[in-house]
């Protein structure tokens, strides 16, 4: 992780504010059906800073790698603005800029992501294709992008279906890196590996941010696993972001009712412990098509009142570089509780 703490709010390399993204669903009838407008993410302002991992988690279905597609600009917002390096890229639901190969991604599955028609070599190139290097240049990229990530000249031939689970994701990466971006998205980068291979590619990204001063979007459904890795940690709720602050301290005094549900959720290696019995978040994430009034996660929130069915609460300020989007921020956490959750270390 990188130390950002000295950078001032005009040096962000990543602006967003506003961004709204919505799709239009049918029903059972098809197209005789009337449409209906779901809201996959909600007025979702934040900043990323040079050089750190900002992470964002959240249950499955909260939006988040919707949120990564319209970074990368695979999707298009309908509202709001997107800038990199205080160039905008996206306003208001038109694409003004290409990324110029600045902003690339790492997908969840490298069996999905990677063509099983292609060799390495290809695969590797493919971001490349609009820049039209020559051909002596463009292999020696691929090449020194290979050897970034941990892989010999003998795996430019093979195929996806010849390597393992985690080679896969290293070429994943490779490719990733090949353009020289600034800035990296990673949505689940380790969740369809096994726990070994896990850690590697973990250490993998911690040294490749260090030697080429990357900036990491990092999205994951597991919360101990972000505030490990991640500088600040933004919570995703329902298509809305619902904290976000340093890491140290979304884990420490969690400042939201959802954020301290997967806090607690997460399982801590203690065979005898006692907490398995109450590890479930009640109920079930709302839907994006007809979302509760008020707070969206008023049903499933041990400390819901009668303000949280009706006002939807705005994301603020409730310590130093810490905000929350909860009514009772202020009375029930920095009040009411004395000392911080007991939050595993991967």
């Amino acid at each position: 992780m990188q130390n950002v703490q000295d950078i001032t709010d005009t040096e962000y390399i990543l602006k967003i504010e506003g961004l709204s993204k919505r799709f239009a669903i049918r029903g059972s009838r098809g197209i005789l059906a009337p449409k209906k407008e779901g809201k996959a993410i909600e007025n979702v302002s934040f900043n990323v800073k040079p050089g750190e991992t900002f992470g964002i988690v959240g249950e499955s279905g909260s939006g988040k790698s919707t949120l990564l597609l319209c970074i990368a600009l695979i999707m298009i917002p309908e509202e709001g603005t997107i800038k990199l390096n205080g160039r905008e890229l996206v306003s208001n639901g038109k694409r003004l800029q290409k990324t110029d190969g600045k902003i690339q991604m790492v997908f969840q599955d490298p069996n999905s992501s990677l063509n099983p028609t292609l060799q390495v070599k290809q695969l590797v190139a493919e971001p490349m294709e609009p820049f039209k290097e020559k051909k002596d240049t463009l292999e020696e990229k691929v090449v020194k992008a290979l050897d970034r990530v941990g892989l010999d000249l003998t795996f430019l031939g093979k195929y996806p279906n010849q390597l393992s689970g985690g080679q896969k994701q290293r070429v994943a990466i490779a490719r990733a890196l090949v353009t020289n971006p600034s800035l990296v998205l990673l949505d689940e980068p380790t969740s369809a590996l096994d726990v070994a291979t896990q850690a590697q590619v973990i250490n993998l990204l911690n040294k490749l941010q260090k030697e080429l001063n990357l900036t990491y979007v990092f999205v994951t459904h597991n919360i101990a696993l972000a505030g490990y890795l991640s500088d600040r940690l933004a919570v995703f709720y329902a298509g809305g972001l619902r904290e976000l602050g340093p890491a140290q301290m979304v884990s420490d005094k969690p400042l939201h009712p959802y954020t301290e549900s997967l806090w607690k959720s997460t399982l801590l290696p203690e065979p005898n412990s006692n907490t398995l019995l109450s590890l479930e978040i009640p109920g079930e994430p709302p839907s994006f098509i007809n979302p509760p009034s008020g707070c969206s996660f008023h049903p499933r929130c041990n400390y819901m009142k009668e303000i949280c069915r009706t006002d939807l609460p705005e994301l603020r300020k409730i310590a130093s570089e810490h905000s929350s989007a909860c009514h009772f921020a202020e009375e029930i956490f920095l009040s009411g509780r004395k000392e911080p959750l007991n939050t595993p270390t991967p």
